[in-house]
């Protein structure tokens, strides 16, 4: 088995679908580099990952909007496809098993408050109504 795990905030919100009777949660994980070339300038390099989310917890969607840093593990997938001009082209996609909701832009990321004080946008163990089946006893 192989295993992706992708930091990132997300490029848009989330589109929940449901396929043949499932739900999936679909979003995009950008996750950006930052380096220096040979010649000592600073370049950045941004990896886009297409996200699977099959779950029947879909109450994690409303939270997956723009801007929001992720934790997305899973199985990944490598997509080729030919372009319009003919040229072959490949796309990173996830099948995700875990998400994890890390903050966003402007929450403060990064500094001592935000680690004491919790979000509003990040919902706490109460605010979630869905029942919990995967407790570890």
């Amino acid at each position: 088995m192989i295993k992706l795990q992708i930091i990132g905030n997300l490029g848009k919100d989330c589109v929940v679908n449901t396929v043949n009777g499932k739900n999936v949660i679909n979003f995009t994980v950008a996750h950006t580099e930052k380096y220096k070339d040979s010649q000592g300038n600073n370049q950045e390099k941004t990896t886009w990952v297409d996200c699977a989310y099959w779950t029947d917890k879909t109450g994690i969607s409303p939270y997956l909007t723009k801007g929001k840093q992720v934790f997305a593990e899973g199985q990944p997938e490598v997509r080729t496809f030919t372009r319009q001009d003919g040229t072959a082209g490949a796309s990173l996609s996830l099948r995700v098993r875990e998400v994890q909701l890390l903050g966003g832009r402007g929450e403060n990321a990064g500094t001592s408050a935000a680690a004491s004080a919790p979000s509003a946008a990040v919902p706490s163990a109460a605010d979630i109504t869905e029942p919990v089946d995967d407790l570890p006893f």
